[in-house]
């Protein structure tokens, strides 16, 4: 590095030669060179925006990426929720002390900062005194009476030194105890507050996530419709949101491994239950308290009936969950919807629901008539009869999915705002009640989602009931034999 002083830029009213308070900071490209040299006595960000105290035009880094600041006598730095993150030592750090030589990566792959603080001034140590520190270790324990001649007077002084320095020590000992200790509550609360930290930027990189695959299903769902267009051609922008989607998912399963949410200990049961919910779109980190407990309430109800194997088996004979595994990939939704088909008709090929008016619901995907026509299918002439019709669409198995697949995308992009769990919810016969409630919550991927939907509002039982009955059968379709049902999940066709 060059100490020269012609690299250094000093704030206003900052001499170089007389401010013990100012911190160092050079700028260094990716392959180590330097590029410049400030020193700031002030608080000051560094970032991509041109209104940065330290602006560096480096794509890795955010507009406002880090700020440093004096807190006493000790600087500080804070990480202002960037994108790529800060590190030091290849380790993400939120916020720190800045010890001597602290050097910052802006991102993973990103530039470094090196920061040097001024360094600490050491107070004069005292200087005892030498002849009454010797009397004090020659005459510590003698005492006398009220006359007394010159040298016991000394031979008293040092022994008052004596007693003062040993009340001293032990007021030092006391003290360093209660020096550790707060020191020791200070980590505490410290690492409580980086946790916090940490926990809401897992949060925003979720709902981050949420809001490109909400853009990206906009995009490809307008191509859907008209036919003319091509993704590839008209859209290319789509394969690289699909490049950074990828990308955001990373870094967050990095953040949970950091937040410790599949700790060691934790049950394989809970952990499927975990998974489970992240493929349906919603955040682990952010889920009720209650909730694990009582998706195993309904695993239990699986648990005492016969109707999921059945169900399983006579969809493993039909070929169906290749066919459905397939078409949700191909609108890039979760195979896993292959238990709303499931709940809807156990994969009973004729299928017909109970009279609505709405019309009757039929086939293996129970689609009333104005759905089903919507989404391209045929209804046949016995619409209105609570029979099988060989001519209506419905009653198709691989058209009705891909109707199916187009409808649940359709709803995951809209009112579900990219949960999974509401697009099943509004799944659902009674979806219009539903909806309603769906619809008064904010228009976000944060504050609309199922969890936000049981936290403010009490769904009717029969969506309760089908919401969890869906979910269970998918954390037990993950591994049967973990919850004791002989077959093989069905969705892992390799």
């Amino acid at each position: 590095m060059d100490d020269n002083d012609d690299n250094t830029v000093l704030m206003p009213g900052t001499p170089a030669s007389t401010s013990t308070k100012s911190i160092r900071l050079s700028y260094f490209q990716g392959d180590g060179q330097q590029q410049r040299t400030m020193a700031f006595s002030r608080a000051f960000t560094v970032g991509r925006e041109e209104s940065c105290d330290v602006s560096l035009q480096d794509n890795t880094i955010s507009r406002e990426h880090v700020r440093i600041y004096l807190e006493g006598t000790q600087w500080q730095f804070e990480d202002l929720k960037s994108t790529n993150g800060t590190y030091i030592d290849n380790q993400l750090i939120l916020s720190g002390p800045v010890e001597s030589r602290t050097v910052l990566q802006l991102g993973v792959d990103g530039p470094y900062i090196l920061l040097e603080p001024p360094a600490p001034v050491q107070p004069p140590k005292e200087q005892p005194s030498d002849a009454v520190a010797e009397v004090a270790r020659r005459y510590f324990e003698a005492d006398g009476e009220a006359e007394a001649g010159e040298h016991t007077m000394l031979v008293r002084r040092a022994f008052k030194q004596a007693k003062k320095k040993h009340t001293q020590r032990y007021v030092a000992v006391i003290s360093f105890v209660v020096v550790l200790l707060i020191s020791s509550l200070s980590v505490v609360f410290y690492q409580r507050d980086q946790l916090a930290e940490l926990k809401e930027l897992t949060l925003s990189v979720f709902y981050d996530m949420k809001a490109l695959e909400i853009q990206m299903a906009k995009i490809e769902t307008n191509i859907d419709r008209n036919t003319e267009l091509s993704l590839d051609a008209n859209y290319p922008e789509s394969r690289q949101l699909r490049v950074q989607l990828a990308e955001m998912e990373l870094r967050y399963d990095t953040f949970l491994q950091k937040l410790g949410v599949f700790e060691k200990n934790m049950s394989e049961e809970e952990r499927l239950i975990l998974k489970m919910a992240r493929v349906f779109g919603e955040c682990e980190v952010d889920m009720p308290a209650d909730f694990v407990a009582e998706v195993r309430r309904y695993i239990k109800k699986w648990q005492s009936t016969a109707r999921l194997k059945k169900s399983i088996v006579r969809a493993l004979d039909k070929g169906y969950p290749a066919i459905v595994k397939a078409a949700m990939l191909e609108y890039h939704l979760p195979p896993q919807f292959f238990y709303l088909a499931l709940q809807e008709s156990s994969f009973k090929a004729k299928t017909v629901g109970p009279p609505t008016r709405f019309g009757l619901a039929k086939g293996m995907w129970q689609f009333i008539p104005a759905t089903a026509r919507r989404y391209g299918l045929q209804t046949g002439p016995l619409l209105e009869l609570p029979r099988y019709d060989p001519r209506d669409e419905r009653f198709h198995f691989e058209s009705a999915t891909r109707a199916a697949a187009r409808y649940l995308r359709d709803i995951y992009a809209t009112e579900a705002q990219a949960s999974g769990l509401l697009v099943v919810a509004s799944y659902n016969l009674g979806e219009n009640r539903v909806k309603e409630l769906i619809l008064q919550l904010p228009e976000n991927p944060r504050e609309r989602n199922f969890w936000a939907l049981l936290k403010k509002y009490k769904i009717p039982k029969e969506t309760y009931d089908y919401v969890f009955y869906i979910f269970s059968a998918a954390v037990i379709g993950e591994n049967p034999g973990l919850f004791g049902f002989e077959f093989n999940n069905p969705l892992d066709l390799s």
